[in-house]
């Protein structure tokens, strides 16, 4: 009698699926996306906590300023950020560049402002127009607003995530180190 070889469940820490990430065998890369959806995690919960609050437009606010912070130490996370790729030498930063036109991410490689995140949260505006009507529902409605807050952020955070990551693999980039402090 032949035993089958008993397999692992997949944890929430081992990302989608689908992610690019899980094919390669690079430990930085494995270390650098978990890093960033614990962040992504979060900043996630946090959206969702002001989802629930019924002050009109105080979501998309928070939603707006978690993300223009959160993108730029996702970028970190990858050595991805304006100031990371300057410091490549001339050809890695040509190939870098090469993956992000690729990837067709605008988001990889550059400050981050407000107005480029109101215009990506825009691509997912019915679920913010939903969360903003569920929230005046007792209740109900909070709960509602307040899992589309998360489901969002963390939808939009993850897209970034593995951007960064095809980049990456697409640059053959050095990780930078993890930060300590954070």
């Amino acid at each position: 009698m032949a035993l089958k070889p008993r397999t692992r469940k997949p944890s929430r820490q081992d990302g989608p699926p689908d992610d690019p990430v899980a094919a390669s065998a690079d430990p930085a890369l494995l270390a650098a996306a978990q890093r960033a959806r614990k962040m992504l995690h979060r900043r996630a919960l946090t959206a969702a906590a002001a989802s629930v609050v019924p002050v009109p437009g105080l979501d998309w606010a928070v939603d707006a300023a978690l993300l223009s912070r959160l993108l730029p130490r996702i970028n970190a996370e990858f050595g991805l950020t304006p100031e990371q790729i300057d410091r490549l030498d001339p050809s890695q930063r040509e190939q870098v560049h090469k993956a992000v036109a690729l990837v067709g991410s605008a988001l990889i490689g550059k400050l981050i402002t407000r107005d480029m995140v109101l215009r990506l949260t825009s691509a997912v505006g019915m679920r913010l127009t939903t969360k903003q009507a569920a929230k005046y529902v007792p209740l109900a409605g909070q709960a509602l607003s307040a899992t589309l807050g998360y489901a969002t952020l963390r939808y939009l955070g993850e897209q970034h995530i593995r951007d960064c990551i095809q980049v990456a693999q697409a640059a053959h980039l050095q990780l930078p180190a993890p930060d300590a402090t954070k």
